[in-house]
């Protein structure tokens, strides 16, 4: 079961990550370990080629990671990425993106986790991460 919920993801959202509430982006399902983000398609989301930009689909992944992170420790706002990396495997549809995360590894420090991002049921890109984990008696924002 996982330690945060949808509302309370979204609420973080809304609150304390200003980039990713302009985008209207939302959390749809958490579980513990696995976290499923949404991307509405807007037309000031694409670059020239008329493809959704790299840095949107960053943006969601990264937040993807971040939830899959407080699916497992709960409303831990100091956990931050320290590496991500993104491949682009084909150009997205004019449509909305859903990402998918799961965790690959999880220490007492740092996780490590993946995310696929789809465009209409075809994977568009894959990244992955590394958050770091504050130590035990920091996780307090």
């Amino acid at each position: 079961m996982s330690k945060i919920s949808i509302k309370q993801f979204n609420q973080i959202i809304q609150s304390e990550l200003p980039w990713a509430a302009d985008t209207g982006m939302t959390l749809e399902s958490i579980e513990e370990g696995k976290a499923v983000m949404r991307l509405p398609y807007h037309h000031k989301s694409i670059r020239p080629g008329g493809t959704i930009s790299g840095p949107h689909m960053m943006s969601l992944s990264d937040a993807c990671m971040f939830a899959v992170v407080l699916s497992l420790l709960g409303e831990v706002k100091l956990a931050v990425t320290t590496s991500f990396n993104i491949n682009f495997l084909r150009k997205p549809l004019e449509t909305d993106l859903i990402a998918i995360g799961t965790i690959i590894k999880m220490g007492k420090r740092l996780a490590v986790i993946e995310v696929s991002v789809y465009s209409d049921e075809e994977i568009v890109s894959h990244a992955t991460g590394t958050y770091s984990i504050p130590p035990t008696g920091k996780f307090e924002s």
